[in-house]
């Protein structure tokens, strides 16, 4: 497959998804918002504890972080 036509169905592709999206209301986003910071908070709460329990278990400290 040549270039133009990857990127004639790439346009396709394109239009097709846009035409079938959607803007969400006012209560979509929040939930949406809401549900990606708590997604963020628990990586980051496990990052930090497996970072804390590492570091307790090369040096007996809290020196790494």
């Amino acid at each position: 497959m040549n270039v133009s036509l990857k990127l004639k169905s790439f346009i396709q592709n394109s239009r097709h998804i846009i035409s079938i999206s959607y803007k969400p209301n006012k209560a979509e986003f929040n939930r949406s918002a809401k549900i990606i910071i708590l997604g963020i908070l628990v990586v980051g709460t496990l990052g930090f504890l497996i970072a804390l329990i590492i570091s307790l278990a090369v040096t007996g400290s809290l020196s790494l972080i």
